[in-house]
């Protein structure tokens, strides 16, 4: 997959926005658990049209006391993954470039902002993402928007149903840190799928 990558500079996988119960068992989440040392951070990413701008889906990596990502109403699914009603968990940086690639095409873009967060903000943030799904169809901005403004420090962000609306809210808060994920692949989600699943086979 070809990917470039660029830095905005100003405060970074994502998915289709359906209410499904999915509760992977606990020997699968633990086996795969990720844990990541050193600053604790959140990333909200958004997918776009590249041709109109227009956001389709929002999402929250969530750096705590482990790596996960709040993917309210998902279409990602990777066994390396293990989901609990929107929370993905053993995210580790290759797996979290493997679910940006499968959302970034011909068609659509990336865009990930990236923010330090105090220890306990992001204890908070893991345990309200573990609190809130599963997610309705189209609700992904509006359970993402909800569970940020709870958190101290973001209480400027406004509840949203526009992925626009809540990517331009977090970009105006102090530190965050922009960048573009683009790739050329074909318009076709189980394409992709299916080749990140080839890879990670190859690479188990």
């Amino acid at each position: 997959m070809n990917r470039r990558q660029f830095l905005i500079g100003t405060p970074f996988v994502l998915s289709a926005c359906t209410a499904r119960e999915v509760w992977a068992p606990d020997t699968l989440v633990s086996q795969y658990i990720y844990r990541e040392e050193g600053p604790k951070y959140l990333t909200l990413y958004t997918m776009k049209n590249v041709g109109s701008d227009n956001g389709a889906h929002s999402a929250l990596l969530i750096n705590a006391s482990q790596r996960v990502i709040f993917d309210p109403a998902g279409s990602w699914e990777q066994e390396q993954m293990p989901e609990r009603n929107d929370v993905l968990f053993g995210v580790s940086p290759r797996l979290e470039s493997y679910h940006v690639s499968f959302h970034a095409r011909v068609t659509y873009y990336v865009v990930g902002q990236r923010i330090p967060v105090a220890p306990d903000v992001a204890e908070q943030a893991l345990n309200l993402s573990l609190a809130a799904g599963p997610a309705p169809q189209g609700s992904c901005s509006r359970f993402t928007s909800r569970l940020l403004r709870q958190l101290p420090g973001f209480e400027s962000i406004g509840q949203t149903w526009f992925p626009n609306n809540l990517s331009d809210n977090f970009e105006t808060l102090l530190g965050v840190e922009t960048r573009e994920y683009r790739e050329t692949d074909a318009d076709d989600k189980d394409i992709a799928a299916r080749a990140i699943e080839a890879e990670l086979s190859m690479r188990q």
